[in-house]
């Protein structure tokens, strides 16, 4: 079925990472960059994110909530340095890469399908896990088939592969960005070396997708049902191309069905929103909670994982595992066991995440892991203990024998 869309827009995702001895160098660098700015929340424009996290996430992801505008302007007077020294004690910072004006770019040789770079943003924390994400929309197409090309080749344009499959990626034509490899140079400059997000097995050719569509009200009304374009909606929850004919593996995909005109997919590999023009708050209000308080839910699991990843791939230094436990413990307490909001919505999507990324797991498994280790570690004490009373009981029984032989030669 050939689908319109009436409104749309696809974020993807790069997750990277930074040694964390070197977090505040690397805030420094991203300073100085002429492109870069810090991003600061506002309790008063920013009211419904505000209001939809609570406290302690609010505190850990968003120290901007915290700061009035006297504070951000004495924060912009002092030196890139201070400035960087300041925001490595926070445990998230965020920061935007300034355009002149959007980025036009265009998808294929020829007639190919244009879109806009609307915006990047850097969110990074302290623990030295970061994302960069790219916000883009499709022009001049109201084709769901376009949407569906689209995510598929722009998700890989930073892939290794890309000159073996230029075909699969994107030409991108544009006055800031001439072509796809000074985007990639420029992904490059701010995450830097890939090797440590290997180390915890994150792909680095590929970005996560978190996409965002309402087609028009005449494909999908109380007549024309879901069923009746289903598989188009599974192309799109796996971002594949409009050309893919295969059977899907539903196993692989968590579903929100809670609304009649509006479904949600879940995998490992992204999030996706199909919408309906039926309801006017498909395209006007929910666009919006949609690329802030989900989008910032949907990265909080995000960062969730990759840490866990991290700490477990650090901890197969035995000499740091006493400092790993001691950061897994603080990462349980602040972030694992907190609620994160009371929106209904959002609590749903926070579960749903977390059961795709199989976040449940890999905490058990090192929860699992710190468990053996601290019992091996208390087992040497109490065998060292052990040792101990046996040496100084054997010393304390000689010095007794010697005591009873000199009372035998005095008596």
């Amino acid at each position: 079925m050939e689908l319109k869309t009436k409104y749309q827009y696809t974020y993807f995702i790069y997750p990277y990472i930074i040694n964390e001895d070197k977090y505040e160098k690397y805030l420094i660098k991203i300073l100085n960059n002429k492109n870069i700015s810090c991003h600061f929340f506002e309790r008063e424009k920013d009211y419904d994110l505000y209001t939809y996290f609570l406290p302690n996430i609010q505190t850990f992801m968003f120290q901007g909530f915290e700061w009035n505008k006297e504070k951000i302007k004495k924060f912009e007077s002092f030196s890139k340095e201070m400035q960087a020294t300041l925001l490595s004690k926070y445990p998230c910072s965020m920061f935007d890469y300034n355009f002149e004006s959007d980025v036009q770019g265009k998808a294929g040789e020829k007639d190919g399908i244009f879109f806009r770079l609307q915006k990047m943003q850097l969110v990074c924390f302290n623990t030295g896990v970061c994302f960069l994400l790219f916000k883009t929309n499709i022009e001049e197409s109201n084709e769901f088939q376009d949407v569906l090309d689209f995510n598929y080749k722009f998700r890989d344009i930073n892939s290794e592969l890309k000159e073996l499959k230029q075909y699969e990626n994107i030409r991108l034509q544009s006055t800031i960005f001439s072509d796809v490899k000074i985007l990639n140079d420029v992904i490059k400059d701010i995450t830097g070396n890939v090797k440590d997000a290997k180390a915890v097995d994150i792909d680095t050719n590929r970005f996560l997708t978190y996409a965002y569509t309402c087609i028009e009200q005449q494909y999908w009304n109380d007549q024309n049902l879901f069923k009746d374009f289903e598989f188009e909606f599974l192309k799109y929850a796996n971002i594949f191309p409009s050309s893919y004919k295969s059977n899907f593996n539903k196993k692989n995909i968590q579903m929100l069905r809670k609304w009649k005109f509006i479904k949600a997919a879940f995998t490992k590999e992204g999030m996706t929103l199909l919408t309906s023009s039926i309801d006017t708050y498909n395209y006007t209000k929910l666009p919006h909670a949609y690329e802030n308080q989900y989008l910032y839910t949907y990265l909080l699991v995000q960062y969730q994982k990759v840490y866990l990843k991290k700490l477990e791939n650090d901890s197969k230094d035995k000499q740091m595992q006493k400092d790993i436990r001691s950061k897994f413990i603080n990462f349980t307490k602040k972030i694992w066991i907190q609620e994160v909001t009371h929106d209904d919505v959002g609590s749903n999507i926070y579960k749903k995440v977390r059961n795709v990324c199989d976040i449940e797991k890999i905490y058990s498994g090192m929860k699992n892991k710190f468990d053996i280790a601290y019992k091996e570690l208390n087992i040497e004490r109490e065998n060292k203990v052990n040792k101990i009373i046996i040496v100084v009981l054997f010393i304390s029984l000689i010095l007794n024998m010697i005591n009873f032989i000199a009372l035998l030669n005095m008596m």
